[in-house]
C-alpha cells in the first residue's frame, strides 16, 4: 500500500501521526513524506537550518520513511505564495506517489500554513486528479487545540499505536530543537498525555486520532 503524509512543517508528521507512520512502515507499506515549508535566513540562523535537515533525516529513519519530498516554501509565510503554486506543487507529489491513503493537517489548526495546506491538499487529492481511497486529517499539539474557535477537530478514526508509541517518541526526540519541557504542548509529557487520552477513547494504552475527510470503497 502507498501512503503519503503531508506536513506543513517538519515535526508535524511525528506529533500528528508518527505512531501510525511506523505502523504502516512495519507492515510493509511504502510511506512517502512531503514537507511543504522550510526555514530561511535571517529569521532562522544558518546553523539552525543545517541542524534541521539532520533532524529530519534522523526522524525519517526512525519512522521508516521510504521517500521524502521537500517543497521548500517559506515557513509561516504560505499566505504570500499564490494558492495555485501550492496546489500545483502538491498535485505533482500526489501524481508521483499515487497514494492509496493520505494524511493531511487539520483545517482546525491555528497556524495558517496548516489551513492553507489543508485546502490545497483537497485540490491535489480531488478524485478527478487521483483516486486516493482514504484521506485523513491529523491533530498537532499547540496548533489544533488552539485554533478551535468555530472550528473543532472531531476525531472519528483511531489507530492503536501501543506497539509503536516508543518509535513515535524516538522520532520526536530527533527533533530536539522543537521539544519543550514541563507543561508545554510539545513536551514529551503532554504528547504522552494526548496519546493516552486517545487510547482511553478506544480502550487501548496509546492511540492517535484522525478526522476522516473521504473514504472510497
Amino acid at each position: 500500500m502507498r501512503i503519503l503524509v503531508i506536513a506543513p512543517h517538519p515535526d508535524d508528521e511525528v506529533i500528528g501521526c508518527g505512531g501510525t507512520i511506523v505502523k504502516h512502515a512495519k507492515s510493509g507499506n511504502e510511506v512517502s513524506l512531503c514537507f511543504v515549508t522550510k526555514a530561511y535566513t535571517p529569521d532562522w540562523s544558518k546553523s539552525y537550518i543545517k541542524n534541521r535537515e539532520l533532524e529530519i533525516q534522523k526522524a525519517c529513519k526512525v519512522m521508516g520513511i521510504s521517500s521524502i519530498f521537500q517543497l521548500d516554501l517559506p515557513t509561516v509565510k504560505l499566505d504570500t505564495v499564490p494558492q495555485k503554486e501550492l496546489n500545483d506543487k502538491l498535485s505533482k507529489v500526489v501524481l508521483e506517489v499515487k497514494p492509496e491513503v493520505c494524511y493531511i493537517p487539520s483545517y482546525s489548526d491555528l497556524n495558517k500554513d496548516h489551513r492553507l495546506v489543508f485546502e490545497s491538499c483537497l485540490v491535489a487529492l480531488r478524485p478527478l486528479a487521483h483516486r486516493t481511497k482514504k484521506i485523513l486529517s491529523y491533530e498537532v499539539l499547540s496548533e489544533t487545540e488552539w485554533g478551535s474557535f468555530n472550528r473543532t477537530f472531531q476525531p472519528n478514526v483511531y489507530v492503536d499505536i501501543s506497539q509503536t508509541y516508543k518509535d513515535k517518541i524516538s522520532a520526536m526526540k530527533a527533533y530536539a530543537s522543537e521539544l519543550k519541557s514541563g507543561n508545554h504542548p510539545r513536551s514529551l509529557e503532554i504528547i504522552e498525555s494526548l496519546a493516552r487520552k486517545r487510547g482511553s477513547e478506544i480502550g487501548c494504552k496509546y492511540a492517535e486520532a484522525f478526522s476522516l475527510i473521504r473514504h472510497i470503497e
